[in-house]
């Protein structure tokens, strides 16, 4: 369990840290994307922010778990288990969330396809410190 915590707290920072950047340049690169989320259907009045900083540490926690159950099953390098680890739960999880959300809500195509880009690398990112960490 300790070692559970710790690749999750360790993960955790680290996408907290990809995803504030990647929040700043995203806006700064893309801002066409981000007029999109001007719509009545997201929270903008600040009231749940703290909600969207600490996704990175529930997903975390989240993919720890699931790395340490499943861990075996990846073979190869470090980089090869991170990916295949990332690619698994994007296919099992985000996809079938993305299709959805797309099919049920006011949300444009290349909003979902960010939200699930961004699912992925995430995936990938905290699978390439579960497998160098948490071998």
């Amino acid at each position: 369990m300790k070692k559970i915590i710790t690749t999750a707290l360790m993960a955790g920072c680290i996408l907290f840290v990809i995803s504030y950047g990647g929040l700043y340049l995203g806006v700064k690169f893309f801002p066409g994307l981000f007029v999109t989320y001007n719509n009545p259907l997201f929270n903008s009045d600040g009231s749940r922010d703290v909600l969207f900083y600490l996704h990175a540490f529930i997903i975390s926690f989240a993919l720890s778990w699931f790395w340490d159950r499943f861990k075996t099953l990846f073979k190869g390098p470090v980089v090869l288990r991170g990916l295949e680890f990332g690619l698994v739960y994007s296919l099992t999880a985000l996809l079938p969330v993305m299709w959805i959300s797309f099919s049920s809500l006011d949300i444009t195509l290349v909003m979902v396809g960010s939200w699930f880009f961004y699912g992925l690398a995430q995936a990938i990112i905290a699978g390439l410190v579960f497998a160098k960490v948490n071998p």
